[in-house]
């Protein structure tokens, strides 16, 4: 008589399983710690070094140092990095498309063009401007990134059809990046402002800045969670999405808005920040394979992370001057992908 075993408990009898439902949580964990560590990290460095930190006890200027400048720029660097990482993520789940990024849309041209038409009116550079004036910078930017979206939408006559929508953000960029060339053209004078927003840079970042970066990511990011749905359907295809009864249309276009003000509220604060929002959800994808409800989250962490380290890494190398954080995340980034590219060709004989 065959004696009848008892099933063994799920953690027992499928360990990897339980294994990689853990994964997620130990990343997401991984990045917040890290975030806490590059933000004390990122207040203690500057152009003065670690002298400003040792001197903070007793010195008002050290202070000043810390608390007014080298803080509101560390945060906001790990804010536009977690916009940008989310925007990413949204951007790829919805065209269905790994090498999709948050400027596909055309919110990066917009912005450059709002930027150049706000400096050209008012004839100032980043360097010497008032807060009033950065301010008005900064809205112009966002206006612009705003508005790039919205003529890509009227072009492509809504969000329904995802190719006509990234075509028609191909040529909004494009369009729109000619209109900023000519004005920089008529106005030499804001070359050399124009150069550190095309460059990136989060050096003019301060405190009103952060909080409203913080209260738009927040927003953004809840958006997208509670929408992740689709984007988690739309990895079947688009029959499949539509025949779980979800409703694609209006679902697609809060998508598309969070992409749009995640994407426009970064560039308007950080200038054009390349591969941060393309190589975030790459890499949360290399580590753990999860959902988008749980990718949304990690890729935004990702970003901010990574930005936070370029950014800190652009203010060290050359101290006392420092690097365009722009242009030091395109030449890491774009030596990851094509390590990256490399690898697959190698995995797949070619």
């Amino acid at each position: 008589m065959n004696a009848v075993l008892p099933p063994e408990p799920a953690a027992r009898a499928h360990p990897a399983r339980a294994s990689r439902s853990r994964r997620p949580l130990t990343l997401l964990l991984t990045l917040v710690t890290l975030s806490a560590l590059l933000l004390l990290l990122g207040a203690s460095v500057g152009s003065t070094g670690f002298e400003s930190v040792l001197r903070l006890g007793f010195d008002p200027l050290a202070q000043q140092i810390i608390w007014d400048i080298r803080l509101p720029r560390t945060l906001g660097a790990w804010l536009a990095g977690a916009l940008l990482g989310l925007a990413g993520a949204i951007s790829q789940g919805l065209f269905r498309n790994p090498l999709a990024d948050p400027y596909l849309l055309g919110s990066a041209s917009g912005a450059a063009l709002g930027g150049a038409l706000a400096l050209a009116l008012m004839g100032v550079s980043l360097g010497n401007t008032s807060w009033l004036a950065r301010l008005g910078l900064t809205s112009a930017a966002f206006i612009g990134a705003t508005g790039a979206v919205l003529l890509t939408l009227l072009l492509a006559r809504g969000v329904q059809h995802t190719l006509r929508l990234l075509l028609a953000g191909v040529v909004v960029g494009v369009v729109l990046s000619a209109a900023r060339d000519l004005i920089q053209v008529a106005h030499p004078n804001i070359l050399e402002a124009m150069q550190v927003f095309t460059m990136g840079s989060t050096a003019f970042v301060g405190w009103q800045a952060c909080l409203l970066m913080a209260l738009l990511w927040w927003v953004c990011a809840l958006a997208a969670w509670a929408l992740s749905r689709l984007l988690d359907a739309l990895m079947l295809g688009e029959a499949t999405a539509a025949s779980l009864g979800l409703p694609l249309v209006p679902m697609r276009a809060g998508l598309v808005l969070a992409l749009a003000l995640a994407t426009g509220t970064a560039v308007a604060h950080a200038g054009l920040i390349a591969f941060v929002g393309l190589a975030a959800p790459h890499l949360v994808r290399s580590m753990v394979r999860v959902t988008h409800p749980w990718q949304v989250w990690l890729a935004s962490l990702m970003g901010g992370v990574l930005l936070l380290c370029a950014d800190i890494l652009a203010r060290w190398l050359i101290a006392p001057q420092e690097l365009p954080v722009g242009v030091l995340t395109a030449a890491l980034g774009g030596s990851y992908l094509l390590w990256l590219m490399h690898r697959r060709s190698l995995a797949g004989g070619l």
